[in-house]
């Protein structure tokens, strides 16, 4: 991973065989980034997606291998427990042209990827919700 900040935005370039989730949390630590927005573009080979059941309060989570292209990613950055926390999601293109979307658990670099965080002033953590079974924004 190389990165540069521009004041208030890093732009990061993830290489061949990185993780996105962990290193966007590894340069969160680093850089004590508490809360900011991502974005991204590249593409993966890897990558493990989620859906949230509403009914069940669990994720139903789906392995995709193969050359796919990142649509888009988009998600933020907070804490929880004094810990970074990722809220990510993404959408992937294959060779077919279908799409694929959900909550992003991992994904691993092809070719390149692309971020830009756009840092925030301030802190805003999380608290788990008994009802609706997530981890919500707690203002």
């Amino acid at each position: 991973m190389e990165y540069k900040r521009f004041q208030d935005k890093y732009l990061v370039r993830l290489e061949r065989g990185e993780e996105i989730v962990e290193s966007i949390e590894k340069l969160a630590k680093k850089e004590n980034i508490r809360l900011g927005k991502v974005s991204g573009i590249g593409a993966v080979n890897k990558a493990t997606i989620g859906l949230f059941k509403a009914d069940t309060k669990e994720y139903k989570s789906t392995e995709l291998t193969g050359d796919m292209e990142i649509v888009n990613l988009t998600g933020n950055i907070s804490e929880m427990d004094g810990e970074v926390y990722l809220h990510l999601h993404i959408a992937l293109g294959d060779d077919k042209y279908n799409l694929y979307g959900g909550h992003l658990n991992s994904a691993t670099i092809s070719v390149t990827g692309e971020l830009i965080i756009d840092v925030m002033e301030g802190q805003v953590d999380r608290e788990y919700n008994e009802e609706i079974g997530l981890n919500l924004l707690k203002f």
